[in-house]
């Protein structure tokens, strides 16, 4: 009689650890089910409900590893959430399942496919070696696509770190239509150029649509910017693309040569420029044109004719019209210079060294800025920012860093600015400096605005000035209509 509670306690547990046990192998049959049903609809290009499929699988995967940490099936579960978490596009938190010890030592279908996911989100995430860790164990696989998967990745990141002649044998191995920018780049990198070229006119001569040309170039050019210009040349003729996409690869060439071949860069600009079709592209480019004659400018009266071609650019639409029109309104304040810091003139000496300010930081004009800083120092050799200019001069031009020394050391000797640039104590010179902000903050010129004849709307100002507040237009009065007083 004792005994027999003993016996039916015995039963019971073991008849709860089976039906655990059978709860825990239907929770695995189910979460393998809802795999095997998201990588179909991958197959059949249904994203939508695989994404939906593998988010099951997560939520599955989740709840059985968190039930049962001591089961046998608990690495599937985490292979299985890993995998789901990789396909779903959330690599920083599939690392951790895929990367696990106990996941990496196993074998099998699923832990190939696990391989493959935590290789390429490593490769996502900038882990070249990590990631080729990963897929090396995948490399002699028995499954032919897993296996092509693997040596391709391999082969990429050889390419990408230099090894080329090591990533073409691979690529030769397993060609295929998904291989062929990493080849076409390798080639390149190789020093197979005219190979590289011959495939690049077969893939246009196909026009394949599914070629990513624009990537393909900008890799490339990291790589071999005089390769890829090369390249570009060959995209021009390609009847596809756009006047815009035209004008982009051409700008883009411009801004990698320019480093290499500053020559052929500048040639590239005024191609970029000359495309059909206002493209904003093309504005770019002729403000990086205008920027560079502008970087050569000497004179105040160098600047008329590239204010008129910047007024021109900044009424145009697209990203240079605003940075041209700052450049225009900025020459227009440095040409109104002549009228009013002349020898003599009260605070001329302000006015002039803010403009040489203005041409060295805003225009880029490092030659005219010297000359405007040298006036300063020249016409108004009493003012205390006399000794500041000298110091641009010096910094701008360095032919004439001795002589402005000479005369630092000779005329002020007991100048803030000398005794802060030699670390020494500098009384006066945060006086100097708030002075010189609160006459640049009074400085908004007022100009009065000009009209010009506009079809579609009534006359209107040409430009307005900073600082200038749009008037707020009255509404037209009906013939014979009063405003009551309160309109």
């Amino acid at each position: 009689m004792i005994r027999r509670p003993r016996v039916r306690l015995a039963t019971l547990l073991a008849a709860v650890a089976l039906l655990g046990g059978c709860v825990y192998y239907n929770g695995m049959y189910n979460t393998n089910r809802l795999a095997k049903s998201a990588r179909k609809a991958e197959r059949d290009g249904r994203v939508f409900e695989a994404k939906n499929l593998w988010g099951q699988v997560i939520t599955r995967a989740e709840s059985l590893e968190v039930r049962h940490p001591r089961s046998k099936y608990v690495d599937q579960a985490n292979m299985l959430r890993g995998l789901a978490l990789a396909r779903l596009d959330q690599c920083p938190a599939a690392v951790d399942p895929l990367g696990r010890p106990s996941v990496i030592d196993r074998s099998g279908d699923l832990a190939e496919e696990a391989a493959l996911a935590l290789g390429n989100c490593r490769l996502e995430l900038g882990d070249l070696a990590l990631a080729d860790i990963a897929f090396a164990r995948v490399l002699d696989s028995r499954d032919p696509l897993r296996r092509r998967q693997a040596r391709l990745h391999h082969a990429h990141i050889l390419r990408v770190t230099g090894r080329y002649e090591e990533a073409l044998a691979i690529i030769r191995q397993s060609s295929g239509a998904d291989d062929r920018s990493d080849l076409l780049l390798a080639l390149a990198g190789a020093g197979h150029t005219e190979q590289a070229f011959a495939l690049a006119d077969t893939l246009l001569s196909t026009s394949d649509t599914t070629f990513v040309w624009d990537s393909l170039v900008v890799e490339l050019g990291r790589q071999d910017p005089r390769t890829a210009s090369a390249l570009v040349t060959r995209l021009q003729a390609d009847p596809r693309a756009t006047p815009e996409i035209k004008a982009r690869r051409l700008h883009e060439d411009a801004m990698r040569l320019a480093a290499v071949d500053s020559a052929f860069s500048l040639a590239r600009l005024e191609e970029a420029a000359a495309v059909p079709g206002h493209t904003q592209s093309g504005g770019r480019a002729s403000l990086q044109l205008l920027l560079r004659r502008l970087h050569g400018a000497r004179t105040l009266e160098d600047l008329a004719p590239l204010h008129d071609s910047l007024a021109v650019l900044g009424e145009s639409e697209g990203g240079a019209a605003t940075e041209a029109g700052v450049l225009a309104a900025t020459m227009s304040r440095l040409r109104s210079l002549a009228d009013s810091v002349g020898p003599g003139l009260p605070q001329g000496d302000l006015r002039l060294f803010l403009g040489a300010e203005a041409a060295r930081d805003t225009l880029g004009a490092p030659a005219l800025a010297a000359g405007l800083f040298r006036r300063v120092a020249d016409d108004w050799p009493a003012s205390p920012y006399a000794p500041k200019a000298l110091l641009a001069v010096g910094q701008l031009d360095p032919s004439e860093s001795e002589a402005s020394w000479m005369r630092l050391d000779s005329l002020y000797p007991d100048s803030p600015y000398l005794a802060l640039v030699r670390g020494q104590d500098a009384p006066g010179y945060r006086e100097l400096e708030d002075s010189l902000a609160a006459f640049a903050g009074k400085q908004v010129v007022r100009t009065r605005p000009t009209y010009r004849a506009n079809p579609r709307r009534p006359l209107e100002p040409a430009e307005a000035e900073p600082g200038d507040r749009p008037r707020k237009r009255r509404p037209a009065e009906e013939p014979g209509k009063r405003r009551s007083p309160d309109q």
